[in-house]
């Protein structure tokens, strides 16, 4: 999911790059063609947005030395391509190689910070953020996609109070901007602060009411919580948005298991493995609400058919002489 979110941004700020010209001697980019308030994440990572293969790029190799943004670059590729004749013009070649330049140093840079493929070192995603930062490289909203990815980076550092500085200042710059409040809930529920987790997911969901993964999130922690209805709300919007999605039918099963209604349950998980025959938590959540309903061949059916697929489900599997109990998984 952030994955996605992530090329999205890199696609964005590198447009950015490329709409600078000489004229812009203090701005490295353009604002992004779309509103910060119609972006749909890392976030929705389910939405309906993709991008062509032509747009992916890789991230440079680590051992790779990130080049120094001068704040003054365009100004003295002026200077510098500027002729010696009497009338002072311009080496518009000098010009262009220059820029040209310049734009590819630049670029190493973003894909550095923005990491599209997950492999860029923290500690150089980190570098490169704060490059971009500093520089001022990027104005306006378009800052927050820098401020995420380096949130991003010092949380994988385990840097937890630099990150939050990071997520509150992409909050500052982008107010109106879903993919930025989802990602600060994901980071405060992983804290177990789900007081301000629920906050910012509920403002994400205002913010886009078409958020999916927003409204999956927000209902496992429903869940975790003990408010089954609100988990019950947000499963079956997030199904109503994307009905095709297996897990989101499997997901709400549980729910229903957890609420002791059976009957809901297998109809839930039966539409899950109707759509994704392998969902090998589907088989044992169905197993669980046939054995809830007193159908025992069903139950054993569908729990082997379970453990065929998930060897690991097995240990959630106690066999006795000719009886078998079972204990429920942790939430998916």
């Amino acid at each position: 999911m952030r994955r996605l979110f992530s090329c999205l941004l890199l696609v964005s700020l590198l447009a950015a790059v490329a709409a600078a010209g000489p004229d812009n001697p203090t701005q490295g980019s353009q604002p992004p063609t779309s509103p910060p308030d119609s972006a749909t994440a890392s976030g929705a990572g389910e939405a309906s947005t993709t991008i062509s293969p032509e747009l992916t790029v890789a991230a440079p190799r680590s051992e790779q030395t990130l080049p120094p943004l001068k704040p003054d670059e365009f100004v003295n590729c002026s200077a510098m391509t500027r002729s010696s004749s009497a009338e002072g013009g311009l080496d518009l070649i000098g010009m262009a190689t220059c820029e040209h330049q310049l734009a590819g140093e630049k670029r190493v840079v973003i894909e550095a910070c923005v990491n599209p493929t997950g492999t860029t070192p923290p500690a150089r995603a980190i570098q490169a953020c704060t490059e971009l930062l500093d520089r001022n490289i990027f104005e306006r909203y378009e800052r927050f996609a820098v401020y995420l990815n380096r949130a991003h980076a010092y949380v994988a550092e385990g840097d937890k109070q630099r990150a939050i500085d990071d997520y509150n200042e992409a909050a500052k710059v982008s107010p109106r901007n879903a993919n930025v409040f989802y990602d600060r809930a994901v980071f405060y529920a992983s804290q177990s602060d789900d007081e301000q987790a629920l906050r910012d997911f509920a403002t994400a969901i205002g913010l886009n009411s078409k958020f999916v993964p927003a409204l999956r999130q927000r209902a496992k922690l429903y869940q975790t919580r003990g408010n089954f209805s609100g988990a019950l709300a947000d499963y079956s919007e997030a199904i109503r948005l994307q009905p095709k999605t297996a897990a989101l039918w499997s997901e709400r099963g549980y729910v229903c298991l957890r609420q002791h209604d059976n009957d809901a349950a297998v109809k839930d998980e039966a539409q899950a493995i109707k759509l994704d025959p392998k969902l090998a938590v589907a088989y044992f959540f169905r197993g669980a609400a046939f054995g809830g309903l007193g159908d025992s061949g069903n139950a054993v059916s569908d729990l082997k058919a379970a453990v065929d697929l998930d060897p690991s489900l097995g240990r959630y599997v106690t066999t006795r002489d000719k009886t078998a109990s079972i204990t429920l998984p942790p939430p998916p």
